[in-house]
């Protein structure tokens, strides 16, 4: 995991230990997005993805999978054509957000701004991690 914020590893840990989030039979073959030409090498990529989706509702919050993609994207190298930007897989991104969910760590937007949103729960596995919002 070298690469990674420490408190994000952290966290990408507890997710895995506490069983908060678990990583589908399918997401061993799949990119994780258009722009990659591979799948992700590190075995343990979804909870790593789950805890910067996490860290990224705390810090964005209300914040959907659309807008997730975009930050989540990257540019494509199509050969001699000039690179274009593709956003990364919202599949990917939404299973997440639902497993969060289901986990009572981020829940839907009851405002006019939709998205999902942390709840007491997220916080304080957040601050048990010590990430802190940087302004």
């Amino acid at each position: 995991m070298d690469g990674i914020n420490k408190n994000l590893e952290k966290l990408s840990e507890t997710l895995k230990s506490e069983k908060l989030v678990e990583m589908p039979e399918w997401a061993k073959f799949v990119k994780t997005g258009v722009s990659r030409e591979r799948n992700p090498l590190n075995d343990d990529w979804w909870y790593i993805k789950s805890a910067s989706i996490l860290r990224k509702v705390y810090l964005k919050g209300p914040i959907g999978p659309e807008r997730l993609s975009n930050d989540y994207g990257s540019r494509k190298n199509r050969g001699s054509m000039t690179d274009k930007f593709f956003p990364g897989s919202t599949k990917v991104i939404r299973v997440v957000l639902q497993q969060l969910e289901k986990s009572q760590l981020v829940e839907q937007s009851k405002t006019k701004k939709k998205g999902r949103i942390m709840t007491e729960n997220g916080l304080k596995l957040i601050a048990k991690a010590g990430l802190e919002k940087v302004k």
